[in-house]
């Protein structure tokens, strides 16, 4: 049988260890494949070092591969919305498969790309896209695919829980944590994207779509970064039993899907909650299987080319299948997609954990429990420190029950009107995952 012909576009982190791993386990690979699969064209603007591409064909320009009529599949790993976007659904014209590490271009073209594979009868594969090397998408997709999923919650963003885990164990600054992943190579001159909840976002969307059997809908995810995070709340969290780490939750409830990326207290004990440096780990609650955790590394040259050519290796087992029967892009069949909404971040319902800088005058905790109160709104935990020295100013550190947001968002508005509070109150999210 003759050899599958594949064309890489971008020789980066990822394409270099794509074409490196292919070359290397190209006897392993062919063997689980059924086929020989051989790199036809790589498509690059400049060479990568680490690879030797002797004999192999390239070209400066992404069209002429994605036009080469040799070519089956295209892999695509060049990243960004605009140009992928073009390329990718010229290759699904030009009937041609297309594996995918993109996550941005996923989570935002996504419904359009598929759509318009199903019509020319081609698979587009993804599992690169969210969270590097660990197969969570398969396992969703298809190992849990008996189970109505409940829930899922993710660190997802490797650079983030870096910074959060040095907070915490060196009692190190955001700033000269993040100074530090840039000098690095974990974060990026602009690292907004990271910090931001940006990019855990766009691998949320995606999760909670074939979680849920919903379309993708990044525009409504809620995010919110790490940038206000203070030693000091990393140190309160830990004394009252928790961990920070920036979440990426998504929960299906009768009024709609929350879909959310925030800092989030996690009980300590929890298995997620010790997942640290550039680390990731996926926590999928389904109905028969429970709760299963998926750990490893979510980025980086050899883990993320593991999970594009798992793709590869999918693709050239379906090229003789009949296009109506394949796994479904986002695990449902296309015309049993549900249009359970997503919810607003007020309707989502969470515990909270509060800071309060107040006065050191008698009755302030007297008023905090009123406002709370008045709003059912439940005290869990409380704790209250000495005078802050440099200020004079009281920390009173609360952990309420679980409430829905609206509600948290009239209480802080009325904290904050209090002569005896100063600032602004901080507020984290807390999950229990149980």
């Amino acid at each position: 049988m003759k050899p599958v012909k594949v064309g890489i576009c971008g020789l980066g982190t990822v394409g270099g260890g794509t074409f490196n791993v292919l070359k290397r386990n190209a006897a392993e690979i062919a063997r689980r494949a059924g086929r020989d699969i051989e790199v036809a064209q790589i498509a690059l603007r400049s060479q990568n070092p680490q690879c030797d591409i002797t004999g192999t064909p390239i070209t400066s320009d992404v069209f002429e591969l994605v036009d080469n009529p040799e070519i089956d599949i295209v892999i695509e790993l060049i990243g960004g919305y605009t140009l992928a976007r073009e390329l990718v659904l010229r290759a699904i014209d030009n009937g041609k498969h297309v594996v995918t590490a993109n996550k941005a271009l996923i989570a935002v073209h996504g419904n359009e790309i598929f759509a318009r594979a199903r019509e020319k009868g081609v698979i587009v594969a993804f599992e690169a896209a969210v969270a590097g090397g660990i197969p969570v998408i398969k396992a969703i997709r298809e190992g849990l695919a008996a189970n109505h999923i409940n829930w899922l919650a993710g660190i997802i963003n490797g650079t983030g829980n870096f910074i959060l885990s040095e907070m915490r164990e060196k009692g190190r600054a955001f700033a000269d944590v993040l100074a530090e992943a840039q000098a690095l190579g974990y974060a990026e001159a602009d690292p907004t994207f990271d910090v931001e909840g940006i990019d855990a976002a766009h691998k949320l969307t995606i999760l909670a779509s074939i979680a849920f059997g919903i379309p993708l809908q990044f525009d409504k995810a809620y995010t919110e970064g790490i940038t206000k995070l203070t030693t000091a709340d990393v140190g309160y969290a830990e004394a009252l039993g928790y961990r920070i780490k920036h979440l990426g939750v998504a929960r299906r409830t009768a009024a709609g899907i929350e879909l959310r990326v925030h800092p989030t207290l996690i009980p300590a004990d929890r298995l997620i909650a010790n997942v640290n440096g550039v680390m990731n780990a996926v926590m999928v609650n389904g109905d028969a299987a429970g709760s299963t955790l998926y750990y490893g590394a979510g980025a980086g040259m050899e883990p993320t080319a593991s999970s594009v050519i798992a793709d590869l290796v999918d693709v050239v087992r379906a090229l003789t299948t009949d296009p109506t029967n394949r796994v479904p892009h986002l695990a449902f069949q296309p015309d049993l997609l549900s249009d359970h909404p997503i919810l607003p971040i007020a309707a989502c319902e969470s515990a909270y954990y509060l800071r309060i800088q107040a006065k050191d005058r008698p009755g302030v905790l007297a008023q905090v429990a009123s406002i709370l109160s008045q709003r059912g709104i439940n005290i869990e935990s409380i704790m209250q420190k000495e005078v802050e020295e440099h200020d004079g100013l009281v920390p009173m550190i609360l952990v309420t029950h679980r409430v829905v947001e609206a509600r948290i968002d009239e209480a802080l508005a009325a904290l904050e009107a209090l002569d005896d509070v100063v600032g602004k109150v901080m507020r984290i999210r807390v999950e229990q995952l149980n």
